[in-house]
């Protein structure tokens, strides 16, 4: 059986991916997400962009064939050629399995090996600008797999990493971790033994088991499913036997808080959590009333969000819907840069838009919106005067929403809360992923189907924001009449 560098891959980023990968019920699968094609095409293409302006030799062999793929790379390396793209490496491995490798590169090197007076380190060519963890894992499993097709211990392995250069890897330090790694994914997948789900945000957005696995833990009402709830506080939770939402609704804050995974207010949080789950309904985290009336309100008020194409450092969206409360009137300003190139036009449209209201208040959810704004103010070298006093206008509803209230949602992003509230997107599961994948199929086919798409998401996106914000509003005054 193989245990190849993806399947370590995702094995240290989620056990039960790995397990499924290899045995899961392929009808189960989701079709893989959009935004990670598209994280993927890029990758490749990066990958070849770095290769053509090397010299370099490549194994001929048949796509899947990982034996003929060892064999080939096996033999440029014998004839000591100064770089091999895209070769495969291929060693004996704990359990009976056969590890196979397959660094982006193999550059070679003074030294001595089973070759003669010369030897290889592996490097990987990465589209991210910093040398994660797992980045450097793999690098050092490539390493501990070529040591033994060369008989001899690289000196070190590298990651090609985007704008910052080349970043060399503790291998002394990488190494024992990547060992443990493979003798506990070998002995997994060798036993067959099913790792318990475990709903992790981001890790598990991407992933093509996460409809099935998320589906088993809404019917296990499984804790992952509580944001705050992490691996770690996980493992003392069941060290606890507190298991369920009804048992970590009923335990003792104290209890927890002695120890520190759960220090910090986290322990309350955390209880709190599972009690607003248990009665599904949103509770108040304040005791008196005076925070509901410093709640901004206003006559007229805007909603805000953006949407960006971080590999372009481009913000191609502008989206506010103004709220008229005297006049009855909603009106959404999509400031759209249907090119790069007019980013900063549709800036200033932006900066006409909230300044023609200059006391209306600017609704938005986390801090992407404002760092944003000082970014561009920044860019386009805006007077302070036409953003400076804005800052003050802003205001944060995921901010308001954590500091005073606890809802039975599984995340404490907009989609989840507003979804709870009852609001739907138009583009049903989109996410912004899905924006960023719009806007470059717009900028290359041209089609005004994907700007219209964008469109409809971000107008969502705003008036999910509003629903949001009247929802808090409400929420707080009615804290205050309790009071």
């Amino acid at each position: 059986m193989l245990l190849t560098t993806e399947v370590l891959f995702h094995f240290q980023r989620c056990r039960r991916r790995a397990f499924l990968d290899s045995f899961g019920d392929t009808n189960q699968r989701d079709p893989e997400p959009e935004f990670l094609l598209k994280l993927q095409k890029d990758s490749r293409a990066h990958r070849q962009a770095t290769v053509a302006t090397m010299t370099y030799c490549q194994p001929n062999f048949s796509p899947g064939d990982w034996a003929a793929g060892a064999a080939a790379t096996l033999e440029l390396m014998r004839l000591g050629v100064e770089r091999i793209y895209m070769g495969v490496l291929a060693a004996s491995g704990p359990e009976g399995f056969t590890l196979v490798s397959c660094p982006d590169l193999l550059v070679k090197q003074p030294g001595e090996s089973a070759f003669g007076d010369w030897l290889y380190v592996p490097a990987d060519i990465r589209l991210g600008r910093r040398p994660k963890l797992d980045y450097q894992i793999m690098a050092a499993f490539h390493a501990f797999v070529l040591e033994s097709v060369q008989e001899a211990s690289p000196p070190t392995a590298a990651l090609l990493l985007r704008e910052k250069g080349t970043y060399w890897v503790n291998l002394a330090t990488r190494l024992p971790q990547m060992q443990q790694l493979v003798r506990e994914c070998a002995e997994m997948l060798h036993r067959h033994s099913e790792p318990e789900v475990f709903i992790s945000r981001h890790p598990c957005s991407l992933c093509h088991w996460v409809s099935s696995c998320s589906s088993i833990a809404r019917a296990n009402k499984h804790l992952s499913l509580l944001p705050g709830v992490t691996h770690s506080r996980y493992e003392k939770l069941q060290a606890l036997n507190l298991t369920s939402v009804e048992a970590l609704a009923g335990a003792e804050p104290e209890v927890l808080e002695q120890m520190p995974e759960f220090a910090g207010g986290v322990a309350q949080q955390v209880v709190l959590q599972a009690q607003a789950a248990l009665q599904n309904r949103a509770l108040s985290k304040i005791e008196t009333a005076p925070i509901a009336g410093t709640f901004p309100t206003a006559p007229v008020e805007f909603y805000f969000d953006i949407e960006a194409q971080p590999e372009l450092d481009l913000v191609f969206l502008h989206g506010v819907l103004e709220i008229d409360r005297h006049a009855n009137t909603e009106r959404f300003h999509p400031l759209l840069a249907k090119q790069p190139s007019d980013e900063g036009a549709i800036w200033e449209k932006f900066l006409d838009v909230v300044w023609a209201h200059p006391d209306a208040p600017v609704f938005h959810f986390c801090d992407y919106e404002v760092q944003t704004v000082k970014q561009l103010a920044k860019r386009y070298g805006t007077p302070a005067h036409l953003w400076l006093p804005l800052l003050s206008r802003f205001v944060d509803l995921h901010e308001w929403v954590t500091r005073t209230a606890v809802l039975p949602v599984d995340s404490y992003a907009l989609k989840s809360i507003a979804r709870w509230l009852g609001f739907q997107w138009r583009a049903g599961a989109a996410n912004g992923g899905h924006c960023v994948v719009w806007y470059d199929q717009w900028l290359e086919t041209g089609n005004p189907f994907f700007l219209e798409a964008i469109l409809s998401y971000n107008e969502d996106d705003c008036r999910a924001t509003h629903l949001v914000k009247d929802w808090l509003a409400s929420f707080l005054l009615g804290v205050g009449t309790e009071g």
